[in-house]
């Protein structure tokens, strides 16, 4: 009792003292006072592109970790302060900080202001300028850099998907990560998967024990290789909280290895982290590092009795293996719920079926690492047989995230908590009694019928015989039109892949025989690959206007390299494909230069198409705003039953435009809580105003239109 007493004194004097010295000192003050600064800093973490603004142009963020080691402020007069406090760097232009690496030191120009509570930062920076670099990188990060280069380069031979998840398996590296694959990975409860964890550390140590056993080399030799191998590939994959909290656990373990003396997991587990928090007391407030060490205690603690009861009856390879991903998302499920408010009840089949592809994949890929600076050829060859092993894992994920009731919602926060324990006490006490156990596995039966039979019924979507539906795709446009069996027209794709591939595959569409990109605004075209997932696509449909440029040129390049022929949309081009017509009424040649700004110029050039079916019309209006609003009524705006808002219910829409479509209801693409207000107030009230029914996607999800006797009806799918 004595002894962690004393441990939990240490561990709290040293976070008082550190968070003292932190958000105490002249840095933090000057945070406060919002100073212009010029900060030398030394950079403790790779620079990361945030997502960025979705509106209409691409604008990336950058963040770094950094130490602050000398500020230069002017305020009343001129100061100079030596120091050593974390700070958060924030900058816009990704291309000026991404060939920085950690431990290099530069000069920043920027506004200090406080940091976030809770954060052990001592201020945030928000760069004004491009760093100047004042040193290069250390010899250890130098060597990391190229190694991690020379796999990403030997990568380039696989697909999108696994050439995404493999660096990030190995080293990290997940700026490539496809964002299906991201979503599909965490809805599976494989997300430790999306970057390097404990795991892989664990897998690159025993390899490198078992080689320095098969060369007979003596224990302690074995124990100082095995450390070294650890604490290069942590510089390698860089030092995660579970990367940290594994190495000194193996650093731990090791030296017991060395010595001769017994391993206990439990207490290098405790050593690791008493130490892990008194080296860096923000581990402490990381769930990232809570759910890496709760993992490790379940398996430590649990994994075993579970195992050996099941070696009663399978095989005991077979009972590890069920065991170990059991124990460790039992443990970790507390603090899902915390985190997140739901269950993962696919994690552990998932996690069973995804394991035995980790280890190929992380030894195929250090391999590759390790050779690349060699033979880039060799490298390549290496990381083919990988890529069977990530392509494997994504499959699973897929097919895991697919299954009906992979996430469960549950209430987060300590009441969920409290009833996650409540209901995993009451199930102890009924599985003790074999009356019991009949009763949870009739109880289990009749869920797995409800969520496979009552659940479509309740739910059904899509609806049948949908003919349109309006994409939920968070801000920006995707629409989707019906033309045949597993066929659709899609209209924009939205700013990400991800929303309207899922969308597209809701609706089972697997080819798309016209793709009309309304206007090359990102919040339109972001999405162009979520499209082409698994889809063949026959032909697309582009504005004439080309602002903006970066935009274009970037979805034209994109339609080359996949040799998809593109047409310049004009007023009168028709097509008939499966139930629907679809007619191109704009832009009007005038249309394209109305406007003031850019902005307007882009939006008033937009594709706007008239689509028609037996039951009915539906008119779609891209971005447009009044000026071109205010050409298509003098050319003649044709009446419809549904008018799909212009530039997501924005301020700027012609009344007489409005009033001239005849429809009865409106469909407002928008994201939730957006920064630009939309849709407008003044908008909704026209609307309504003219006995319009108003569809948002922000509110409704998935809008689909379909045939209800004889006229066209609208069917939300709800959020």
């Amino acid at each position: 009792m004595a002894a962690v007493l004393g441990c939990v004194a240490a561990v709290a004097g040293t976070v008082a003292f550190r968070v003292h010295t932190v958000r105490s000192g002249p840095v933090a003050e000057l945070a406060e006072r919002r100073a212009l600064v010029t900060v030398e800093m030394s950079l403790t973490g790779d620079p990361r592109v945030l997502p960025g603004d979705r509106g209409p142009v691409r604008r990336e963020r950058v963040v770094v970790e950094a130490t602050a080691e000398r500020v230069e402020a002017r305020v009343v007069q001129p100061v100079q302060i030596s120091t050593a406090v974390p700070v958060v760097v924030f900058a816009r232009g990704a291309a000026a900080w991404a060939s920085l690496l950690p431990s290099q030191r530069v000069r920043v120009t920027g506004r200090l202001g406080p940091a976030e509570p809770g954060e052990l930062t001592a201020a945030v920076l928000l760069a004004t300028g491009p760093p100047v670099v004042v040193s290069g990188p250390s010899p250890p990060q130098r060597v990391a850099a190229a190694l991690r280069e020379g796999l990403r380069r030997a990568c380039d031979v696989l697909p999108a998907a696994e050439r995404g998840l493999l660096p990030g398996l190995v080293v990290g590296d997940v700026s490539r990560l496809d964002e299906q694959v991201r979503f599909d990975l965490r809805t599976a409860g494989l997300s430790h998967l999306t970057a390097v964890s404990g795991a892989n550390l664990a897998i690159v140590a025993g390899m490198v024990l078992a080689l320095a056993r098969f060369a007979g080399l003596p224990q302690a030799v074995r124990a100082a290789l095995t450390i070294v191998a650890m604490v290069g590939f942590a510089v390698l994959a860089r030092p995660s909280p579970s990367v940290l909290r594994a190495l000194v656990m193996g650093s731990v373990a090791a030296v017991a290895l060395g010595t001769g003396r017994a391993r206990d997991g439990i207490t290098a587990l405790s050593a690791a982290v008493l130490g892990l928090v008194l080296l860096d007391p923000a581990l402490a407030g990381e769930y990232g590092f809570a759910l890496s060490v709760f993992a490790t205690g379940g398996i430590l603690v649990l994994a075993p009795r579970w195992r050996a009861r099941l070696s009663r009856r399978m095989p005991r390879w077979a009972a590890e293996a069920v065991a170990v991903p059991c124990a460790a998302q039992v443990a970790v499920t507390p603090l899902l719920v915390l985190m997140a408010g739901e269950l993962e009840p696919v994690a552990v089949p998932a996690n069973l079926l995804a394991g035995p592809a980790v280890a190929p994949a992380t030894l195929l890929g250090f391999a590759a690492c390790l050779v690349a600076p060699v033979s880039a050829e060799a490298a390549r060859w290496i990381v083919r047989p990988a890529g069977y092993a990530v392509g494997w894992i994504i499959m699973v994920a897929r097919r895991a995230a697919a299954v009906p009731l992979a996430t469960l919602p549950w209430p987060g926060g300590a009441i969920g908590l409290v009833a996650l324990v409540a209901v995993a006490v009451l199930a102890w006490v009924v599985l003790r009694r074999t009356a019991g156990r009949l009763v949870v596995c009739v109880v289990a039966a009749g869920l797995l019928a409800a969520a496979c039979l009552v659940r479509p019924v309740v739910a059904p979507w899509p609806p049948r015989g949908w003919l349109l539906v309006g994409c939920d795709v968070g801000q920006g446009d995707a629409l989707v039109l019906s033309a045949g069996e597993a066929r659709a027209v899609v209209i924009d794709t939205g700013p990400d892949p991800m929303p309207v591939d899922r969308c597209l595959r809701a609706l089972g569409v697997e080819r798309v025989p016209l793709l009309i990109l309304t206007h090359p605004h990102l919040d339109h075209v972001g999405g162009l690959d979520g499209v082409f997932r698994g889809r063949t696509v026959g032909a697309v449909v582009v504005s004439p206007g080309q602002e903006p440029r970066q935009e274009s040129a970037r979805v034209s390049a994109e339609l080359a390299r996949r040799h998809v022929p593109a047409w310049v949309a004009s007023p009168g081009l028709t097509w008939r494909l499966g139930p629907v017509e679809l007619r191109v009424i704009g832009p009007v040649s005038e249309t394209i230069r109305a406007g003031p700004g850019e902005g307007s110029m882009a939006n008033n050039a937009s594709v706007v198409v008239h689509a028609r079916w037996a039951a009915g019309s539906a008119l779609l209006s891209g971005d447009v705003e009044t000026e071109a609003q205010a050409e298509l009524v003098r050319y003649g705006v044709p009446r419809a039953d549904l008018l799909k808002v212009a530039h997501h219910g924005s301020a700027r829409q012609d009344p007489e435009f409005l009033a001239a479509t005849g429809a009865r209801a409106a469909l407002i693409s928008v994201g939730a809580d957006n920064d630009y207000g939309h849709p407008a107030s003044l908008t909704t009230r026209r609307l309504h105003d003219l006995g319009m029914r108003v569809y948002r996607t922000d509110r409704d999800g998935d809008v689909a239109v379909i045939t209800d006797h004889g006229r066209l009806a609208i069917v939300p799918r709800g959020r």
